[in-house]
């Protein structure tokens, strides 16, 4: 009989860690679990119920609250399985350099990843829904608006099911992302344009080099990490696999717990917002009245709002002297959706400046305007956001320094009014995405831990790829981008085994890499081919 190699030996005692994992949870565990699933789900039905109240809505159809209910529920559940596909990245290292036990390592991972959502910025979701349709955004409450939420979360939810299925770490950002195109796609195809032309490919060719750039990122951090330990911290002990169940010494041990700690929080921080930015939509689209405009806004912000939108639209009418357009909020949808601009742009501009301000100073304040109007209201300065920015990337207007700086406050008070995430929202978001990573952690967990290197994972290893995984998905969510967990984290464990010299398991590797290439075509002609069906039912 041959001896076995160390790669087999290693390989061999990673094979005996996971066949620990099938080991089943408690009754107590089982009830509690779902004992805050429904807490959380009752939570998220009494504040919307309480919302509801505040402004007196009366019911006179149940169809939009089941439709409503629907996507909640679909929306948190996208979330929740984000939960058990991505972060089981998280904890793969501190499993399998033995420095948590795996049931405690996901409860820990989970208790994280909640809190990292509830301290999230909100610019990754926003960013998010820029990707989507102008005219699908602006009838979101229709029934094409119900076709795109469903497709988009529907398809997502379907392919992060099926590789996590093959055990095979794909990204729930890329999926999303794809979704979102396909949806586009699709709709500017069966209105008889180009297909290009229903995306905001400048939002997603910003979004793309973020997760294109981010593995290479990650591989290249981790080894370079690796290979610098390894020239300054002379302890033998760190690159070698764990013995048995021994922990590593306590500082590498409490380093890659406080790595695995921010890699969760990091997770919850940045996928997290994916699932608010759509649920926000949702709502906005079923209950205008409640949440297209932030009612908690102070009524003297009002009063500053109204004052510099009139500043703003005389600001734009000198700049650009020239007679307004019969249909201005024309003139600025068709300027988001082909970024074509034209002599009318800027007057265009500075009439729906002029008609916001007016609108917010006749009603007050944003909590005083009526149900009947509100997304009116809103419609008009989503336009206006929207184009605003666009024409800020383009550099379109040649604006002098003053007029610049009086629209960029003007956008900034629009995106107060308009761009908020109620508490109740993160706090469904935070429970969805904690819960789920407590569910389906396995397969993920192994491939990561067992099928990327030939060797087993070392602390130095593990140390190397959770610090840049960390510290990357940080950054990102920073600047408003989002990545992806797995990519990162992954390719930073492939990192550290390429610098170690231990050798990667190539099936792995092509596996991962095939995920990554069809991801995006696949969540494309699966979101368009659902919005489709949609269309023709709803």
């Amino acid at each position: 009989m041959a001896t076995p190699t160390l790669a087999q030996g290693s390989l061999q005692q990673g094979a005996g860690l996971s066949s620990t994992f099938g080991r089943k949870p408690g009754v107590l565990t089982v009830v509690i679990f779902f004992a805050i699933l429904g807490l959380g789900l009752l939570y998220t039905g009494f504040s919307l119920k309480q919302d509801m109240d505040e402004l007196g809505t009366v019911v006179l159809t149940w169809t939009p609250f089941i439709l409503l209910g629907v996507a909640l529920v679909i929306a948190l559940g996208f979330e929740f399985v984000n939960g058990f596909h991505d972060t089981a990245n998280a904890v793969a290292t501190v499993i399998y350099t033995h420095s948590l036990p795996p049931n405690f390592a996901v409860v820990w991972s989970g208790t994280f990843n909640f809190l990292g959502v509830l301290f999230s910025s909100g610019a990754v979701a926003f960013g998010i829904i820029a990707l989507l349709p102008v005219e699908l955004i602006l009838q979101v409450g229709s029934s094409a608006g119900y076709a795109m939420i469903f497709a988009l979360l529907i398809a997502a939810i379907l392919w992060n099911l099926g590789t996590w299925w093959l055990g095979l770490p794909a990204s729930s950002s890329h999926t999303l992302i794809g979704s979102i195109i396909g949806v586009g796609v699709a709709n500017a195809l069966m209105h008889g344009r180009d297909g290009t032309s229903g995306v905001d490919w400048s939002q997603a060719t910003k979004i793309g080099y973020s997760l294109l750039l981010s593995p290479l990122v990650g591989f290249t951090c981790a080894a370079l990490l690796l290979l610098a330990l390894r020239m300054f911290v002379k302890n033998r002990a760190l690159y070698k696999a764990p013995e048995g169940n021994t922990p590593p010494p306590l500082w590498i041990r409490g380093l890659l717990i406080l790595t695995c700690t921010g890699v969760s929080f990091a997770h919850g921080s940045n996928d997290g917002q994916k699932g608010m930015g759509l649920i926000m939509l949702i709502l906005v689209g079923t209950l205008p009245m409640a949440y297209a405009l932030n009612r908690t806004m102070p009524a003297d912000q009002s009063v500053q709002f109204a004052a510099v939108a009139q500043v703003t639209q005389q600001a734009l009418s000198k700049a650009a002297p020239l007679p307004a357009p019969t249909d201005p909020r024309k003139t600025l949808s068709d300027y988001i959706r082909d970024k074509q601009p034209t002599p009318e742009l800027v007057p265009a501009l500075a009439v729906m400046a002029g008609k916001i301000g007016i609108q917010v100073a006749s009603y007050g304040s944003l909590a005083k305007v009526p149900a009947e109007a509100t997304a009116n209201v809103r419609n008009d300065m989503y336009l206006t956001s929207e184009a605003i920015r666009i024409m800020d990337k383009n550099k379109v207007g040649n604006f002098d320094a003053d007029t610049q700086g009086k629209v960029m406050l003007f956008k900034q008070q629009i995106d107060s009014a308009t761009r908020f995430i109620p508490l109740w929202v993160k706090i469904s978001v935070a429970i969805a995405l904690g819960l789920g990573t407590m569910v389906g952690w396995k397969r993920i967990v192994v491939t990561v831990g067992e099928k990327i290197g030939k060797t087993h994972m070392t602390y130095a290893q593990g140390a190397s790829a959770e610090v840049v995984a960390m510290l990357t998905i940080g950054a990102a969510d920073m600047y408003g981008l989002p990545v992806s967990t797995t990519h990162v984290l992954s390719s930073g464990v492939a990192g550290s085994m390429t610098a170690n010299g231990s050798g990667l398991q190539m099936r792995t590797l092509r596996n991962l890499a095939m995920a990554w290439v069809l991801t995006l075509p696949a969540a494309i002609l699966l979101s368009g081919g659902l919005y489709w069906f949609f269309t023709q039912i709803f």
